[in-house]
This record gives structure tokens, sequence and C-alpha cells, in this order.
């Protein structure tokens, strides 16, 4: 997966990011930057995607499973 960083630092208020965990499950987390990591339900990512003013997208791949499409995302 291809990915072209910013050359200057994002300012933002939240990061939302989607990780597989070792099993594969995915956990959702909400980041207050400097503050708090906390967990959050999928609801409430989805909500949080599909509402909140994103100002930019980052994808992670996983190198031991290929598949499992994971990212963060910054409000």
């Amino acid at each position: 997966m291809k990915f072209v960083p910013s050359p200057i630092p994002v300012q933002y208020r939240f990061l939302f990011s989607a990780t597989a965990n070792k099993s594969g499950r995915m956990q959702y987390h909400k980041v207050h930057p400097g503050r708090s990591k906390i967990r959050i339900p999928r609801n409430e990512f989805i909500e949080a995607y599909n509402t909140e003013h994103i100002i930019a997208i980052k994808p992670l791949q996983d190198k031991t499973n290929l598949g499992v499409f994971q990212f963060e995302f910054y409000t």
C-alpha cells in the first residue's frame, strides 16, 4: 500500500484508529494527542468517520497479514 506522508506536521484534535489485534479482531481507539488513548466501540468509530471533518487518513499495513485493512484518521 503506497502512502505519501505530509511534509509538515498536522494540527489535529483527535486521532481515531482501527487496528487488528493478533487474533485478527478489530479494535477501535480515540486518541487525544498528549493526553489519552481510549478504546471505543465500533459504532462510535463509524459515526466519527461519517460525521467528523477529516483532515488526513493514514493507512496501516500489517506485515504479517496483508489482507487486513487498518487505518488512522485525524480530525
